[in-house]
């Protein structure tokens, strides 16, 4: 089976040539609610933890603003420096940046006055994910660190189509999501 850091790369290369071939008026369709199926798995007025997406990921801030609306308290990670753990803090404002700053790896994250929370619902980022759900994430641990220390989290997954694997090599520390969405289809939720 291919390593961890090997599948990362085929799986982030497919991930950028696939994006790169969304037309623009494709992408500003794509991840605009969560599939109802999902949407009943959600506590009302959980806090829902989501993610700054870079330009290749699947992007997240279409769902902060539907749950913003719908009466939920929205949170993004946040790092006080490259060594630390991750925590989340809350966004206010989900439909700008007004109150994120650069973190240490580069996105933006709330800055240190925003309130530390515990999502109650997390979608998760990632690189690769099988139809049973398993994960392969970035490879600095950090989701999976977390998730071990909130084992009642409802995790979700958001990918392109083009990341699901048949398999992935796991590793005892490996958290498995609940769901993953992508454009196409609902994994994990019926």
């Amino acid at each position: 089976m291919t390593s961890k850091a090997e599948l990362r790369q085929q799986l982030k290369a497919a991930r950028k040539a696939h994006v790169a071939a969304l037309p623009e008026t494709i992408l500003g369709l794509l991840f605009r609610q969560p599939p109802a199926p999902l949407l009943k798995q959600i506590p009302e007025g959980a806090t829902i933890g989501l993610y700054r997406a870079t330009p290749v990921e699947a992007p997240a801030s279409r769902y902060a603003a539907h749950f913003l609306e719908a009466g939920h308290r929205i949170a993004l990670p946040r790092f006080a420096d490259r060594a630390g753990a991750m925590e989340f803090a809350v966004w206010s404002d989900p439909f700008g940046d007004s109150d994120l700053e650069p973190g240490p790896y580069g996105l933006l994250q709330p800055g240190p006055e925003a309130d530390t929370v515990v999502p109650e619902v997390l979608f998760v980022p990632l690189v690769g994910f099988t139809a049973d759900c398993q994960r392969l994430g970035q490879g600095g641990g950090h989701y999976d660190r977390w998730l071990a220390d909130q084992p009642d989290t409802l995790t979700i997954g958001l990918a392109w189509d083009c990341q699901l694997c048949d398999s992935l090599p796991l590793e005892p520390h490996d958290v498995p999501l609940r769901a993953v969405v992508t454009p196409t289809r609902l994994y994990g939720v019926s």
